[in-house]
């Protein structure tokens, strides 16, 4: 039986927009912007950032020598909620809806500070309400030091909450990170960035 839900941020709970990211950051002077950056997982600095090597302040120093010129930290932080295209109210009823109908909601996500400045803050759901609002814990990439598709991220999540995989059912929209899931023994969802999944959920559980 599942009781556990571990859901992706973006591309499942909020829309992605990758190219608008890609432009902001070719704004600021990453001409390859677009090579380095991945809808999934990151590398280089990008990478670095998200698995948690390096910390903002690090990260907006070698952009900086990327980019040739002097980078704000807002600028960087512009620059990376380029990835966020929309947060579907129907995705936030039903994750609300999940929740009161007693199963645990995880999230699990490969992100970075900068970013979460803007899911952390009340400026999230344009409700007033961040996306712990939604969530009983938060998994993140950067402070785990771990990332999709790593099968030890899946395994430290169910560590922590002392949940066996056969009871948790994981929603991304990464195939490598749903096989990865797969390997130790979780129940997948994989939707496209974008689609409606709010119904189709209640056939996995």
């Amino acid at each position: 039986m599942i009781r556990t839900l571990i859901f992706d941020l973006g591309g499942v709970v909020i829309t992605l927009d990758q190219p608008q990211a890609i432009r902001r950051f070719e704004l600021l002077g990453v001409k390859d912007a677009a090579s380095r950056l991945d809808a999934y997982t990151q590398g280089g600095i990008f990478g670095e950032l998200e698995g948690g090597l390096i910390d903002a302040e690090t990260f907006r120093q070698e952009l900086e020598k990327l980019a040739g010129r002097s980078i704000t930290h807002e600028e960087c932080a512009f620059a990376w909620q380029g990835y966020a295209k929309e947060v579907p109210q129907r995705n936030l009823d039903v994750l609300q809806r999940l929740r009161e109908q007693g199963y645990r909601l995880l999230l699990l996500s490969n992100t970075n500070p900068f970013m979460m400045e803007w899911v952390n803050s009340d400026r999230f759901d344009g409700h007033g309400h961040s996306v712990a609002h939604y969530f009983d814990a938060l998994y993140l990439s950067y402070q785990m030091r771990l990332m999709k598709p790593s099968e030890e991220i899946f395994r430290r999540v169910l560590i922590t909450e002392q949940v066996p995989p056969s009871e948790c059912l994981f929603i991304d929209d990464g195939p490598r990170n749903v096989a990865a899931a797969s390997q130790v023994g979780m129940r997948t969802f994989c939707p496209k960035n974008g689609d409606d999944w709010t119904e189709e959920i209640y056939q996995y559980l």
